[in-house]
């Protein structure tokens, strides 16, 4: 959970607490419930009030960027040593399985 929030705010700096709950398949308490505990410990930072609304945007610190690295390593190496084992085809049929249970996630998250 701490590394698909922080990959997501790497990739679009300013999410709500709604959107990263949308694109991690938590709810939104949950997320709230990480930030806090990521912006304590340094690797996100949140304005104290919102400059828009009710939204305060979150942002990765420089201490985020680089524990974030630090976990894209570990799990780019998973990725490349998880399917080595299977034939193409097999790699192809997990592939379209893990497809499937993204989009029965996505048409499913109705808690966030």
């Amino acid at each position: 959970m701490h590394y698909s929030c922080l990959e997501l705010l790497a990739q679009r700096p300013g999410l709500s607490n709604s959107e990263l709950a949308r694109g991690a398949f938590v709810t939104r308490q949950t997320v709230n419930v990480l930030l806090q505990t990521l912006d304590r410990e340094g690797h996100v930072t949140r304005p104290a009030a919102a400059p828009v609304g009710k939204v305060l945007p979150t942002r990765l610190t420089p201490r985020g960027r680089r524990n974030l690295e630090k976990a894209t390593l570990a799990v780019r190496s998973v990725e490349v040593r998880m399917p080595a084992g299977m034939t193409e085809t097999e790699q192809s049929g997990a592939f379209r399985s893990l497809q499937s249970m993204i989009h029965s996630l996505r048409d499913g998250n109705d808690g966030a």
